[in-house]
Order: structure tokens, then C-alpha cells, then sequence
């Protein structure tokens, strides 16, 4: 089993940026994957970027192309969110993510291919 807990996450004006972090304990060791998904009020848990925890490619939901970049430390076991250009539409609580186990299961753009999961970290913008 792999713990996560996310940090960063706070009230921001439309325009700034944040980083969110998320740091990886137990099983880290057997880590594929890891990415941020974030839930909008009112909605459903969304994709947000994902990552091969090795090396390799980084996926990105289009409507945070250009604005969002994430960054992976392995010797810290810690993933980085960081969040440019906030727009109020960015307001959610985001989870980080991480999918375990003996080979990668893709897509990284699905919910379900990640069993472990941080308690989330609220993201709020303003306009």
C-alpha cells in the first residue's frame, strides 16, 4: 500500500500560481505511476497530468496545457503540481495519485488505473 499526502493547495486570485506537492510513503519502491486528478464542485474527479514514475512521458489535460507542469523528485518520492495562470475554472479540491504494482496499466488519463490516493488538497481562485 502506498500513503500519499498533499500539500500547497490555498486561496489564490486568477492570474497567480501554485505548487502542490505530494509526498509518497510505504510501497513507494513499487510505484508506476503518479499523477493529480481534482474535483470541481458539483462535479465528478477529473484528470489533471500523470506521469511514468521511471521516466517517460507526462500527460496533461488539455485545459491545463501551457498553464501546468509537473515535476517528480524519486530520491524524495515527492510529485509536484505546479499551477500558472489560475483561472476561476481551476477551482477544485486536487488529489494526488499513484498506481502500485508489478507493470504500468495505461491509460494514465483514467481513474481507475490508480488504487492509492491523498486526501486532498483545496484549491480555491478567485476572479
Amino acid at each position: 500500500q502506498v500513503q500519499l499526502v498533499e500539500s500547497g493547495g490555498g486561496l489564490v486570485q486568477a492570474g497567480g500560481s501554485l505548487r502542490l506537492s505530494c509526498a509518497a510513503s510505504g510501497r513507494a519502491f513499487s510505484i508506476n505511476a503518479m499523477g493529480w486528478f481534482r474535483q470541481p464542485p458539483g462535479k465528478e474527479r477529473e484528470f489533471v497530468a500523470a506521469t511514468i514514475w521511471s521516466g517517460g512521458s507526462t500527460v496533461y489535460a488539455d485545459s491545463v496545457k501551457g498553464r501546468f507542469s509537473l515535476d517528480r523528485d524519486i530520491a524524495k518520492n515527492t510529485v509536484y503540481l505546479q499551477m500558472n495562470s489560475l483561472k476561476p475554472e481551476d477551482a477544485a479540491v486536487y488529489y494526488c495519485a499513484a498506481q502500485d504494482g508489478s507493470r504500468f496499466r495505461g491509460p494514465m488519463t483514467r481513474i481507475t488505473n490508480f488504487g492509492s490516493w491523498g486526501q486532498g488538497t483545496q484549491v480555491t481562485v478567485s476572479s
